[in-house]
């Protein structure tokens, strides 16, 4: 099931590109579809760019991390030819970069000398999948009770619900899950029943990292959604269809809450390309093997080039999720125009 998942992640990824960019321009013209890719060039120019220095004048030697005491020169000079180090810094770089245009994130220093593209095949579909689940219940949990804390705003209800969201999106992950595994251990040393520490898969191993991360970041959409609403339901407009006689129900849903999406999609988007590099310390503690888990990884054994391909990555989806949301933004609000 991995193997297939990894095999069509790119393809997603392609589909999902195309549809983007054919219904942005249906939408908002072509005129912002070009302006928008050629935005995208050159912030992946200049991720690329930082990404590709920062590996270069990394104090880790690949050589060193390939053959360690035992080099020969005959040895080194092999190795420096097949990762190409004995190219001039600038020739380096454009390699990286036509590896790039090629979906080649070159090979990892550690791993074997498996390719960067094979190892976060292997993450991707993981992560997605931990961090959609998360999202979807952050959602399902936070917009309700934003909602419902803004109709009763300034009651005990109201403060209430925001004292809970800020208690719990004040928690780091790196707090809540040692708390956790240390609560897991008394149960299980008491023979009590609880649930894995680690692993992915079953249903039983993905409640722990799914509800720690809806726990720590439900918060931040309740608060948002209450905000948001408030705002939205002091407007004239509302008052008006107030005094139509439409139902409290039909006010909040229909006419408030879709006027109040935009500063959503504006959070969501950004999550939503974050959630493919996976989260890093949830994965890290409960030994999910995510892109987050294989980049903590990297990161502690200098495997530069995991590293590099996660950043480019992760920036990728980032800048197409933010033409995602103007695309969305146009949609959601027809009085949204670009020049």
């Amino acid at each position: 099931m991995d193997e297939v998942l990894g095999t069509a992640t790119p393809i997603i990824i392609l589909v999902v590109i195309v549809a983007l960019i054919v219904a942005a321009a249906i939408r908002l013209g072509p005129g912002f579809v070009i302006k928008r890719m050629a935005g995208l060039v050159f912030v992946l120019l200049g991720v690329t760019f930082i990404t590709f220095i920062l590996g270069y004048l990394s104090p880790a030697s690949p050589i060193l991390l390939q053959c360690g005491e035992k080099c020969t020169p005959p040895l080194l000079a092999h190795l420096q030819q097949v990762y190409g180090l004995d190219l001039p810094w600038y020739q380096q770089y454009y390699n990286f970069v036509f590896r790039l245009l090629h979906f080649d994130l070159g090979l990892s220093y550690k791993a074997g000398g498996r390719s960067v593209v094979e190892i976060l095949n292997r993450g991707i579909p993981v992560s997605v999948q931990l961090g959609v689940m998360a999202l979807i219940s952050q959602l399902l949990l936070g917009i309700p009770a934003g909602i419902f804390a803004a109709r009763r705003a300034g009651t005990r209800v109201d403060t209430g619900l925001m004292s809970v969201s800020l208690v719990t999106f004040s928690l780091p992950t790196f707090v809540t899950i040692p708390f956790f595994q240390l609560i897991t251990v008394v149960l299980s040393l008491n023979h009590w029943p609880h649930l894995p520490l680690s692993g992915w898969g079953t249903p039983e191993q993905m409640i722990a990292p799914v509800g720690i991360l809806t726990l720590v970041g439900f918060g931040y959409y309740a608060r948002l959604t209450r905000t948001t609403m408030l705002d939205v339901l002091g407007q004239d407009y509302i008052r008006t269809a107030r005094a139509k006689g439409l139902t409290d129900r039909t006010v909040t849903i229909r006419h408030a809450f879709r006027n109040a999406l935009v500063p959503l999609v504006t959070a969501v988007g950004p999550a939503l390309a974050f959630v493919v590099s996976g989260a890093v310390f949830t994965e890290s503690f409960f030994n999910i093997p995510g892109i987050g888990f294989f980049a903590a990884n990297a990161i502690l054994s200098t495997d530069m080039p995991i590293v590099q391909g996660t950043v480019v990555v992760v920036a990728t989806t980032v800048v197409l999720m933010n033409v995602m949301v103007d695309v969305i933004y146009g949609l959601l609000d027809p009085r949204i125009k670009v020049q």
